[in-house]
């Protein structure tokens, strides 16, 4: 019997100068870590584009915290971001 599964491939998109450093995120998801000097989270590993928005693609099993991190986020400096462009977490 062969199972079937969903994995549509998010992006977490991190909006740093939004950011007010309550770490919500870093409690919800392994992908934030505080920066303590700087009073804001950092995206681990992520890819920072000129607009200052930093990205990364939320690894397979990963996407709940994903969505929890951006759910926490009390100024919605966290998006989850689908493979077609669609923001999954308001």
């Amino acid at each position: 019997m062969s199972r079937r599964t969903n994995h549509t491939h998010m992006r977490i998109e991190f909006d740093r100068d939004a950011c007010i450093g309550m770490f919500q995120c870093v409690a919800e998801s392994d992908a934030f870590e505080r920066d303590e000097d700087a009073g804001k989270a950092i995206l681990v590993g992520g890819d920072e584009s000129e607009d200052g928005v930093v990205t990364l693609d939320v690894p397979e099993g990963d996407e709940l915290d994903a969505k929890f991190a951006a759910r926490t986020c009390p100024v919605d400096a966290i998006r989850v971001i689908d493979d077609e462009g669609e923001q999954v977490v308001p």
